[in-house]
């Protein structure tokens, strides 16, 4: 039994990646990569099916409200704190338009074993929207122009 709810998420996961970022909104594509890492931590932690779907549940969450509500004015600040703010750091920001305030972490760069010519770095980030406070992890990768990318 446990097995059939594993295999439902993992088929969700896999349906939802085969599908082209483009035809993806930014909430979709952070709630797709949220859904996958919170599924891998609650795993890790639980080491069980239902810590494994919590994990997926809670994530998607949060990559869906970090991937939606940040508008052009946050990436900026997002990309500044990447290549500005030293490791171990934080950098705080609050959208005047939306009123969403978001404070940034990034963790020493480092290259992936697959691509090492691509600094990446991961970022914890504490949003706050709407009155409600979410904390989540990013990665970002430096394309071929210099640029952070968000990563899947």
């Amino acid at each position: 039994m446990k097995q059939i709810f594993l295999t439902i998420p993992v088929c969700v996961i896999i349906v939802l990646t085969a599908c082209t970022n483009s035809s993806l909104n930014k909430g979709q594509q952070g709630a797709l990569g949220g859904s996958a890492g919170g599924a891998l931590v609650g795993q890790a932690i639980g080491g069980d099916t239902e810590a494994t779907l919590i994990g997926a549940a809670v994530g998607g969450l949060l990559g869906y409200i970090v991937g939606n509500e940040m508008d052009k004015y946050d990436r900026r600040q997002l990309n500044q704190a990447y290549e500005n703010v030293p490791s171990g750091q934080t950098t705080s920001w609050q959208n005047p338009d939306s009123g969403n305030s978001y404070t940034v972490t990034p963790k020493p760069a480092y290259t992936p074993a697959d691509n090492p010519q691509q600094p990446c770095r991961q970022a914890e980030i504490v949003a706050r929207i709407d009155g409600e406070t979410e904390r989540t992890f990013t990665t970002a990768c430096r394309n071929a122009n210099g640029q952070w990318v968000l990563q899947q």
